[in-house]
């Protein structure tokens, strides 16, 4: 889609293996710049290693914002080998 219009997504997130309370402090804080891009954690539901989060932006553009963010980039340095690995997919009702 080339619109800017509302984004939902599903993030897939892996905590590290053995690090598991420093990955999950990452996404505490990462997801927290996400209000300052006009997006919204709506759920974060775990089953031990694994997270999946629900995401919405109010534009897609935000999402962009959100990636680029030299916050987000400053908790990646930070946190380093206990940056969870993520898999976004965008989504929609059927």
């Amino acid at each position: 889609m080339t619109d800017d219009g509302e984004l939902l997504l599903v993030a897939l997130v892996e905590l590290v293996a053995g690090a598991e309370p420093e990955s999950a402090r990452y996404e505490d804080e990462v997801l927290a710049l996400l209000t300052r891009h006009g997006g919204a954690l709506e759920a974060r539901l775990t089953s031990g290693e694994t997270e999946v989060q629900t995401i919405r932006f109010a534009r897609r553009s935000g999402l962009a914002a959100f990636l680029a963010d030299p916050d987000r980039q400053t908790l990646r340095e930070r946190y380093g080998p206990a940056v969870p690995a993520t898999r976004v997919l965008e989504v929609r009702p059927r």
